[in-house]
């Protein structure tokens, strides 16, 4: 008898548990947090002054905190003005209202010489995301583009020139996703005072969702926006969702990104420009089928008016699986830089070269100031290409496809191990055909990341070694079950909301059982 009723016990646990991966109804459990269903609301407005009436406002106090007992909604635009702060707790719940999407779109912006303190942990991840969203897991990531995104904003050096759109002053400009000149939307300093170190604060374990505003073509806020911000800045285990526009986009500066993962967007996953001079590793990227656009888009200087530097980060160990469109790396105007260890998949473009002007990426790949090197692109069209005079794209032949080859990069149609076709259906979320990313024996390189205090010197291609550990637990992509091998232990296993005795007690009739 008792023997049955363990097995009955247990069998009904991992019923519970794999409906309850589906949910974050009980973020934050581990924390101490409260379901979802039990916080109470609070308008962001109320927390900041109405400098902007209906459309924005500063935040008041010297440091403003978020708690997890409380759903925030961005009812406006708030800014963290010069001097003050804002502190998010673990576990922590923010919804951007869809009231306005254009000029007026939601938004948390980090003003220069303002921090934002929103450390959470792989238990407790904090959530930016739609106030349409229930956090069941339904919502679709079809739905962008329903409230702003994240912006910071520092004092760090970027190249804007004068006569470029978003030129204000030397060493100074308007960060994109903003119509009209407000100083708050400002980055950089004058040159002589910019602090390519500048702290910002820092971002962990925090997840963005359905954002992206459009305010005018080619003017639009990303997941999150970064304007001139210095390396002082601390930024790990952050995830764009089913952006509208970029994943994650660096205008200038020098701040570093670790463990960063951009969700069935709608265009690039990482770019930057402006004199990006940061640092990047442990970089995921998985495209919704029909989204096309870049894994990265590599410019230098947001058009071909900058003189002087251009943008040069280093890159090791990202993973990009694309829709079978445009191009895994699209290295354009005048970029530097350097892309090590990493894989692109199912791209019509591998990797896409400009050489349309003489100062465009093509001059620097020949150069040896932009590196593409010891990276594997899998099942793509084509695999390295030359873009010339207007919109012409060519596979790379003679020298150009020796010296991509010497540089230890490799083109096949597929990898042991590696799976990036999957079917979801993008409105629900369910997922049909699971991918998996991570190779089977992992792909071995005779790179290796420096020991610096950033990078992990790791001697593998991809964002994974082995394993997907990294996106445990705290990954909408796990909640969502759609990679193999990847899904949260949940500890709400009863499904009620809450974490509680009730849920150790079927805990224990599946000890040692795996979540997947």
């Amino acid at each position: 008898m008792k023997k049955n009723l363990t097995k009955a016990v247990f069998t009904a646990a991992l019923t519970i548990a794999a409906s309850a991966t589906m949910a974050q109804t009980n973020l934050g459990a581990d924390c101490g947090c409260p379901a979802v269903s039990a916080r109470t609301t609070v308008l962001m407005s109320t927390l900041a002054d109405n400098s902007g009436g209906s459309t924005d406002g500063n935040l008041t106090a010297a440091n403003t905190t978020l708690t997890c007992d409380k759903v925030y909604v961005l009812d406006k635009k708030i800014f963290v003005p010069d001097g003050k702060s804002i502190t998010i707790q673990p576990g922590t719940l923010i919804k951007g209202d869809t009231a306005a999407t254009t000029n007026n779109a939601t938004a948390l912006v980090v003003s220069r010489g303002g921090k934002i303190f929103a450390a959470g942990t792989e238990s407790c991840p904090i959530v930016f995301t739609s106030i349409l969203d229930p956090m069941d897991g339904s919502y679709g990531v079809v739905n962008t583009q329903k409230w702003g995104g994240v912006v910071l904003l520092g004092k760090g050096i970027n190249n804007l020139a004068s006569g470029q759109t978003l030129y204000v002053s030397p060493g100074v400009g308007r960060i994109e996703g903003f119509s009209s000149a407000d100083p708050r939307a400002y980055h950089g300093e004058a040159p002589g005072v910019a602090d390519n170190t500048d702290n910002s604060g820092i971002m962990k374990y925090v997840s963005i969702r359905h954002c992206g505003a459009t305010i005018a073509p080619n003017n639009e806020l990303n997941g999150l926006t970064m304007g001139s911000v210095g390396s002082g800045t601390t930024l790990s285990h952050i995830e764009i969702v089913a952006s509208s526009d970029d994943g994650f986009e660096f205008f200038g500066g020098a701040v570093n990104l670790k463990h960063g993962v951009v969700l069935f967007n709608e265009d690039d996953g990482f770019d930057w420009d402006e004199n990006w001079v940061g640092k990047g590793q442990f970089w995921f990227l998985v495209k919704n089928p029909g989204a096309s656009d870049n894994g990265f888009e590599c410019d230098g200087d947001d058009g071909t008016q900058s003189v002087g530097a251009w943008s040069h980060p280093i890159i090791y160990n990202a993973t990009c699986i694309g829709d079978d469109t445009d191009a895994g790396i699209e290295a354009k105007e005048r970029t530097e830089g350097e892309i090590y260890n990493s894989i692109f998949a199912n791209y019509a473009q591998g990797f896409n070269v400009y050489n349309v002007r003489a100062t465009d990426a093509y001059q620097n790949w020949n150069a040896g100031s932009l590196k593409v090197n010891n990276c594997t692109f899998i099942s793509n069209v084509a695999g390295f290409t030359v873009q010339t005079t207007g919109s012409v794209i060519t596979p790379a032949t003679g020298a150009d496809l020796t010296k991509f080859q010497t540089d230890g990069n490799v083109v096949d149609t597929t990898l042991a191990g590696f799976d990036f076709a999957y079917v979801m259906n993008s409105s629900t979320n369910a997922v049909t055909d699971q991918y998996d990313a991570v190779p089977n024996p992992t792909v071995a390189s005779t790179i290796t990341a420096p020991t610096d205090g950033f990078f992990t010197p790791v001697n593998y291609r991809g964002a994974f070694g082995g394993n997907q550990a990294w996106m445990n637990n705290w990954s909408y992509v796990a909640f969502i079950d759609a990679a193999n091998g990847l899904v949260p232990c949940p500890t709400d296993l009863n499904g009620d909301g809450i974490t509680k005795v009730e849920d150790f007690l079927i805990l224990l009739g599946q000890f040692n059982a795996s979540c997947d």
